[in-house]
C-alpha cells in the first residue's frame, strides 16, 4: 500500500475539550435527507410517486424536518415540491427543506417551487474547502465568502418579498471537513450578519463532513471549537451532516452532539453518495438502547425497510445494525446458549439485559423466532431453543447433548442451515418414529386401588404385548408406576439389562388437542447411555413409548 502519498488529518488545538465527559440525554433535532441526498445517490432516482411514498413514511416515523429535494436542479424535483404543497401533503407540524446552491437563478427557482408553502427551510450552500477554492473555483477566500453572502442576501430578499414568516434559513459551508476552522467561522459570521440572525430567529448552521476525513474524535473537536468560538451562539442552531467514507458517520454524529451540535441530518439505512450518509436508524436506536427517547418511531422496521427498498430499489444489508434480517440471529453455539438462558432469566424490573442482544427485537417489530438459527457453528443450546420456541418441546438439559449431536451430524453432512421444521422432523425421526427392534402392539395399565400415585411397589399393573420382528413378547408386570412396571416386565422377558437414569415430561399444546411428551435416559453396563422420547395423549403411554425409544436406540 502506497501510504506515503497520504497526509494525516490535522488535529485541533483544544486541550481543555469537554465533550468526552458529556452524555447524550436528549435526542437532537432530526432532519431526514432521504429525498435529496439519498435520492441523488440512486442509480435510478425516485419518481414523484415513489418520493411521495417515502415522504409519507418519513412523516409516519415522526420526522418534523424533511429535506424534500433540490427543486432548481431537475423537473422531477420541482414537480415533487409543488405536489406536496398544492395537494396539501405536508402536515402542520412538519417543515419541508429544500436545497440550493448560492447562485441567483437557482435561488429564484427555489422560491418559485415554494410558492404557497406554510413552512419551509431554504438550505443554501457553497463549498469553502481549500482544495475546492484552489482547484475547482480558482478563487481566494474573500471571493468564496462573497458567494455565500450574496446568496444569503438574495434568500432574505425573496423571503421578505413573499411575506412568508414560515420560511427559515440554513447555511452549509460545504466540505467543512476540508475547510480551515478559522475560515469556516469567518464565512459563517458573515452569513449570520447578512441574514440578521437573532435568538428569536436563529439560523441553522450545518457543518457537513461532506467527505469523512478524520477519526470521529477530531470531528467532535472541530464542532466543540466552532460552538465555543461562534458569536451569538443562541442565534445559531448547529447542525451536522456526516458522511460515511471512513465507516464512522454514526460515531461522528454522536460525538458531535456530545460536543454541542443541536441537530443531525441523516438518511434511513445510511443511503447516500459513495459510502452513504449517517444512518439515522442506527443513531436513533443507539439512543433508545441507552434509555433516551429517540423521538422517532422505528417500532416496525420491517415495514420501513420494505417501503425503503421499494422506493429506492436499494437493499438493506443483512448485517445492517438493528435493521438487517440477520442481526437478531445467532448461529454460534455459545451465543445461542447465552441468549436462550438470558431470555428465560429476563429481569423482573423490566430492564433489558439479554446476552448478545443490545435491543429487544420486539421493540423494532421483529419476532423472537429468528433469534436462533442452526448451522455448522451451532450448539445444543441453540437446538434446544428452536425446539422450545418453535415447537414447544422443552428438551431437558441432560438430553440436549444427544439431540445436539444428531443435528450437528446432519448439518455437517449437508453443509447448510437447517430450518426449524427440519429440526422438528429430525427429532421425530431419531426418537419418536423408531420402532425397531421393539414395537409396542398392546398395552393396558391398571391400578389396584384409587390411589395410582402411591409409592407402593405393587400399585400399578401393566399388561403388554411387544413385537420383536416376527416374535411376540407378552408379559404382565407390577411396579410403583407405569414406567417402573414396564421396565420390570421388559427386563424379565427380553434379556436386556438397563436402568432408568433420568425422566422428564410436559404437555405440548393446550386444551383438547394437548398431548404429553416424555423424555427418558437409560443406563446399561458396557454401553453408552441411551435417550428416548415418546408422545401420546395419555402421559403414561407417552412415558412407556419413551422407554421403548431409548431401548431401541441402545
Amino acid at each position: 500500500m502506497n501510504f506515503a502519498k497520504y497526509a494525516a488529518y490535522p488535529a485541533v488545538d483544544i486541550p481543555d475539550r469537554t465533550w468526552p465527559d458529556n452524555r447524550i440525554t436528549k435526542a437532537p433535532f432530526w432532519c431526514s435527507i432521504d429525498l435529496r441526498d439519498g435520492n441523488q445517490a440512486l442509480p435510478v432516482p425516485m419518481s414523484v410517486e415513489e418520493k411521495l411514498d417515502m415522504f409519507r413514511l418519513l412523516v409516519d416515523i415522526g420526522f418534523k424536518e424533511i429535506e424534500v429535494g433540490f427543486p432548481s436542479a431537475a423537473a422531477v424535483e420541482f414537480q415533487f415540491v409543488r405536489k406536496l404543497i398544492e395537494d396539501d401533503h405536508i402536515p402542520d407540524d412538519v417543515t419541508i427543506q429544500v436545497l440550493t446552491q448560492a447562485r441567483e437563478h437557482l435561488i429564484r427557482k427555489t422560491f418559485d417551487a415554494l410558492d404557497g408553502v406554510n413552512k419551509a427551510i431554504v438550505h443554501l450552500y457553497n463549498s469553502t474547502s481549500a482544495v475546492q477554492r484552489d482547484v475547482v473555483f480558482r478563487m481566494g477566500r474573500e471571493e468564496v465568502k462573497n458567494i455565500a453572502v450574496r446568496g444569503t442576501h438574495l434568500v432574505k430578499e425573496l423571503k421578505e418579498a413573499s411575506g412568508n414568516d414560515g420560511i427559515r434559513f440554513e447555511y452549509s459551508p460545504e466540505s467543512f471537513t476540508g475547510t480551515e476552522l478559522e475560515y469556516a467561522l469567518d464565512v459563517t459570521h458573515a452569513v449570520m450578519d447578512a441574514w440578521g440572525a437573532s435568538p428569536d430567529k436563529p439560523v441553522i448552521i450545518n457543518l457537513p463532513s461532506t467527505v469523512e476525513m478524520s477519526t470521529p474524535n477530531i470531528f467532535a473537536d472541530r464542532i466543540e471549537w466552532f460552538c465555543r468560538n461562534i458569536r451569538n451562539r443562541q442565534s445559531a442552531l448547529i447542525s451536522v451532516h456526516t458522511h460515511n467514507d471512513r465507516g464512522t458517520a454514526v460515531a461522528s454524529a454522536e460525538l458531535a452532539v456530545m460536543a454541542g451540535a443541536d441537530r443531525v441530518e441523516g438518511a434511513l439505512f445510511g443511503n447516500g453518495e459513495r459510502c452513504g450518509n449517517m444512518d439515522i436508524v442506527t443513531m436513533a436506536l443507539n439512543l433508545c438502547t441507552q434509555g433516551v427517547d429517540p423521538e422517532l418511531d422505528f417500532s416496525d422496521l420491517n415495514t420501513i425497510r420494505d417501503v425503503y427498498c421499494r422506493s429506492t430499489r436499494m437493499s438493506v444489508h443483512p448485517r445492517q445494525p438493528y435493521s438487517g434480517e440477520l442481526v437478531y440471529t445467532a448461529f454460534s453455539g455459545s451465543h445461542q446458549d447465552a441468549i436462550n438462558k438470558g431470555m428465560k432469566a429476563r429481569s423482573a424490573d423490566g430492564l433489558w439485559n439479554v446476552p448478545y442482544l443490545p435491543i429487544d427485537p420486539e421493540d423494532v417489530g421483529c419476532s423472537y423466532k429468528a433469534i436462533v438459527r442452526i448451522n455448522s457453528q451451532s450448539g445444543k443450546g441453540g437446538v434446544a431453543y428452536i425446539m422450545e420456541n418453535e415447537h414447544g418441546y422443552e428438551i431437558p438439559k441432560w438430553m440436549q447433548p444427544s439431540f445436539g449431536a444428531v443435528v450437528q451430524s446432519k448439518v455437517d453432512r449437508e453443509g447448510r442451515e437447517l430450518l426449524p421444521r427440519e429440526i422438528h422432523d429430525l427429532f421425530h425421526h431419531e426418537y419418536i418414529r423408531i420402532h425397531e427392534p421393539y414395537a409396542i402392539h398392546k398395552c393396558t395399565i391398571s391400578w389396584e386401588d384409587s390411589e395410582p400415585e402411591r409409592d407402593d411397589e405393587v400399585a400399578t399393573t401393566i399388561e403388554c404385548l411387544l413385537r420383536q420382528g416376527d416374535k411376540d413378547i407378552a408379559f404382565e408386570a407390577r411396579g410403583n408406576g407405569p414406567v417402573d412396571a414396564f421396565v420390570r416386565g421388559v427386563l424379565g422377558h427380553t434379556g436386556l439389562d438397563f436402568a432408568v437414569d433420568e425422566y422428564a415430561e410436559h404437555s405440548i399444546g393446550h386444551g383438547n388437542d394437548a398431548k404429553a411428551i416424555a423424555y427418558i435416559k437409560i443406563r446399561s453396563a458396557g454401553r453408552e447411555d441411551s435417550f428416548g422420547a415418546g408422545i401420546d395423549s395419555n402421559i403414561s403411554l407417552a412415558s412407556i413409548k419413551a422407554v421403548l425409544s431409548a431401548m431401541n436406540r441402545l
